[in-house]
């Protein structure tokens, strides 16, 4: 057995991520994200003029026309930036909120920090800055996340815990010990309310009981059913045991809805957002009956920006945002707290 190199020589690790999401198939193999054991209740007669139904949610203090996000892509590279832009834009446009990828790179080279702002284009939005977890283990300090808030002009910021990837990544950071209590010291230090999210692999109730007496104001679940950053780093590394591993492990983790439901059951107060293989404005609507405050997606507006700029992307939200308001129109629901009771899960096979 030989290695074999997987992505170019010399390409950047953000611009490789960004083309094998839009170029490989990189969603989660097996599972699905849970949704499809859920089914609404219809109501033929809704009672109900579909243009009243209210879709507006206050989330982390800003209100947003529709519950829902532009997840964690992208940032570092001069195509990175173009691409936030580009969201950035179209979020604007549709008053809905967007997370910024991990900008740990700006701490190393700060002149790329333009690639991450996007405040000229979309002052109002409800914006997320990002950085891994782990990143605590390997020198970055309170001040340096704080910073990176601040020079985006972040709203809230969230810490990613992507320990599956790290480990199949190539120059992954893989000592997670101590994190929590570093985590417990720097949040408050923060300056803005923090979000701590996966990527992928979702929360288990094992996770969240060692997690939720830490001051966080919300949680990003991020479940297996989407895309699968374990798959995607097998595409970039030259390791046929990391590329096998990556491979087998695609699927690994706890799908969306299920880690949704524990996370609504262990974290009562906490800001849920709903994220992993959201696909269709029905999924959205499915996941904020089931307990999410905030719903987020990231591939589906990422091949839009690439294929066709602001406008596909302003196309593909209103696309989600009107199914959402279908739903609520058919199951008789004025509003998104309506929605509640109104799914019922079907049997396991």
């Amino acid at each position: 057995m030989t290695d074999r190199p997987t992505s170019p020589p010399g390409e950047d690790r953000k611009d490789a991520h960004l083309r094998i999401c839009l170029e490989e198939a990189i969603e989660r193999p097996g599972r699905g994200n849970g949704f499809d054991r859920y089914q609404f209740e219809a109501d033929a007669l809704p009672e109900l003029d579909r243009a009243e139904i209210d879709l507006s949610t206050t989330v982390f203090g800003k209100r947003l026309a529709a519950p829902l996000m532009i997840g964690a892509m992208t940032g570092g590279t001069a195509r990175a930036g173009e691409l936030n832009r580009i969201l950035a834009r179209a979020a604007e446009a549709t008053g809905i909120a967007m997370a910024l990828g991990s900008q740990r790179k700006m701490l190393e080279f700060p002149e790329i920090t333009r690639t991450f702002q996007v405040r000229d284009v979309a002052p109002n939005i409800l914006l997320m800055g990002n950085v891994g977890a782990v990143q605590l283990n390997y020198g970055v300090t309170a001040d340096d996340v704080r910073g990176l808030a601040s020079r985006v002009g972040a709203d809230l910021f969230a810490f990613h815990l992507n320990a599956l990837q790290e480990a199949i990544q190539p120059e992954g950071d893989t000592n997670f010990k101590g994190l929590i209590g570093r985590l417990e010291r720097v949040i408050p230090e923060v300056g803005v309310p923090v979000v701590l999210k996966e990527v992928g692999a979702g929360f288990s109730r094992k996770t969240l009981r060692k997690l939720r007496h830490l001051p966080f104001a919300g949680l990003e679940v991020a479940g297996v059913g989407g895309t699968s950053w374990s798959k995607i780093e097998t595409y970039r590394t030259d390791s046929w045991i990391q590329q096998m591993t990556g491979a087998r492990l695609g699927d690994f983790g706890v799908p969306t809805a299920e880690s949704l439901g524990y996370a609504v059951e262990e974290l009562p107060g906490k800001t849920l957002i709903a994220s992993g293989g959201i696909r269709t404005g029905t999924e959205v609507a499915k996941a904020i009956a089931l307990g999410a405050h905030l719903v987020a997606s990231a591939l589906p507006f990422l091949k839009a920006a690439s294929e066709g700029g602001v406008d596909a992307v302003i196309l593909t939200i209103r696309q989600f945002i009107d199914e959402l308001r279908t739903i609520c129109f058919v199951t008789g629901s004025p509003n998104l707290a309506a929605l509640r009771g109104t799914l019922r899960q079907e049997p396991r096979p």
